[in-house]
């Protein structure tokens, strides 16, 4: 199937970034690591990015997964069976727990002057419980630039919740990975195939 084209000087985008921080990204404190390698590219990616959309104008908003207990995160009945047996997931229940480095976004990616930042997100969909629907209406956005990890969880939840609510949903496929590098490429294909588009930061640029 090809892809429909789109085309972005029509459109008002934000870029939504998910969970560039510590806990994913830095290896010297992350409870769910990406490899090293992948979670330095991941931020570099990132870093350039988003430093051009600003300059174009485009708002940046980061969304940032954090809990108040590991009651709260068990209360996910897949969460509380993978716990301390999954290989990327063992440490689930004490991921971005209050206090942790981990709840920092990564330096590169994050400039206070002008992003906003949304910290509630407690499940894989970066809409539910949390004022990010609220902070893209106001910006008056028709259009996600998703970024971050985990492709076949956050970012493939996200990328669902955005097309129901009808807004066009870009994946940006050099700013996006996870911690499941075979299930990267499958999560792409299916946000490709069902609920947006698929584009490299370049072709992101090109359309803006």
């Amino acid at each position: 199937m090809r892809a429909p084209t789109l085309d972005l000087t029509h459109r008002r985008p934000a870029a939504v970034t998910i969970d560039l921080h510590r806990g994913h990204l830095d290896p010297s404190v992350a409870t769910m690591p990406l490899p090293a390698d992948v979670a330095e590219r991941v931020v570099k990616a990132n870093a350039a990015f988003l430093a051009d959309l600003r300059q174009r104008g485009v708002p940046v908003i980061h969304v940032v997964t954090a809990y108040r207990t590991s009651a709260e995160i068990a209360t996910n009945p897949w969460w509380s069976a993978v716990a301390d047996t999954d290989a990327t997931r063992a440490n689930v229940l004490r991921h971005q727990l209050p206090g942790s480095p981990g709840l920092e976004l990564m330096p590169e990616v994050y400039d206070e002057r002008t992003d906003l930042v949304v910290s509630t997100k407690k499940r894989y969909d970066c809409f539910a419980a949390t004022d990010l629907d609220h902070a893209l209406r106001a910006l008056r956005a028709d259009t996600l630039l998703l970024t971050g990890v985990n492709t076949n969880s956050c970012v493939l939840a996200t990328a669902v919740s955005g097309n129901v609510r009808d807004y066009a949903v870009v994946a940006v496929r050099d700013c996006v990975d996870s911690m499941d590098p075979d299930l990267h490429e499958p999560a792409l294909a299916l946000i490709g195939r069902a609920f947006g588009w698929v584009l490299t930061t370049e072709e992101v640029l090109a359309r803006l």
